[in-house]
């Protein structure tokens, strides 16, 4: 169970709303239980983009997935094809983008809303196609999984902090509370996650800007939190995390062997990381 991941992407967060107002999650830094990056996410900081970056470890300009419109699966290898290779499962709770990339593009609701099918590269899902749908049922969505399946590989994301944001902008009471209301919500998961002993990483996609919108270079579009829980993860904080090192730290984690994948040096603790790849 000790190499069980469980990856949290919180859509649209950037990095000051997620250390000012994830409540519970800055308390399990202050108990020692968690350690907080701040990250650059890569660009353009956008959402299917940066979704194909964190779970291939390739940036947007060489994977291709270079807009929200481009709707393929992709060419890449990704955490969850490496597991499926290594003979690991994976589920994911999350938009149907993720579902786009690496099962079956384009979605069909009726066909790919519920996934079960050890054929696909993402064998079990909850795919949603409504960015209002609630992160309350998301996470339900999730916790289903992880009991129905024991995936070595499960990825949570939620969806309201990105749509309050769209809606609101970044300096409002509306994008804060979005962030408080999932971080309440994250807090009737993560002790029990944190005893079943899952290394979890919480990060986002990309932030948010005062336009209602992101895509460009600002702090506030790339500034992204990166959240450590386990005993796997050095604590180290003077380290820099790079968005994507995240596909090769969990391919690390899962113990899948000869991925090629970039990780951070230092960040996981014995057994040594066996890959130091990083991109020029």
């Amino acid at each position: 169970m000790a190499n069980k991941v469980i990856l949290v992407v919180l859509d649209g967060l950037n990095y000051q709303t997620a250390n000012e107002c994830l409540g519970f999650v800055q308390a399990l830094r202050k108990e020692g239980q968690a350690t907080q990056y701040r990250m650059q996410c890569e660009l353009p900081s956008m959402s299917r983009p940066l979704y194909e970056t964190i779970l291939t470890g390739t940036r947007p300009a060489v994977n291709g997935i270079v807009n929200n419109q481009i709707t393929r699966l992709s060419n890449q290898t990704s955490i969850f094809s490496l597991a499926k290779q290594a003979g690991l499962t994976t589920a994911a709770a999350a938009y149907h983008w993720v579902s786009e990339l690496y099962n079956r593009t384009p979605y069909e609701p009726r066909r790919d809303r519920f996934t079960h099918d050890p054929s696909l590269t993402i064998p079990y899902g909850c795919f949603y196609h409504a960015d209002h749908y609630p992160d309350s049922h998301l996470l339900i969505d999730a916790e289903m999984l992880r009991r129905r399946h024991d995936p070595d590989f499960l990825l949570v994301h939620p969806m309201n902090i990105d749509d309050t944001g769209h809606r609101h902008g970044v300096d409002s009471s509306n994008y804060r509370n979005s962030a408080r209301h999932l971080d309440g919500e994250l807090s009737n998961y993560l002790p029990t996650w944190i005893a079943a002993g899952y290394q979890i990483i919480i990060t986002a996609d990309h932030g948010m800007n005062a336009d209602r919108s992101h895509g460009g270079i600002l702090p506030e579009e790339t500034e992204v939190p990166f959240i450590t829980i386990g005993e796997r993860f050095s604590h180290d904080s003077a380290l820099t995390p790079a968005q994507t090192d995240i596909c090769g730290t969990i391919c690390e984690l899962l113990e899948i062997a000869q991925h090629s994948k970039p990780v951070t040096q230092g960040l996981l603790t014995l057994p040594e990381v066996r890959h130091a790849v990083s991109y020029l």
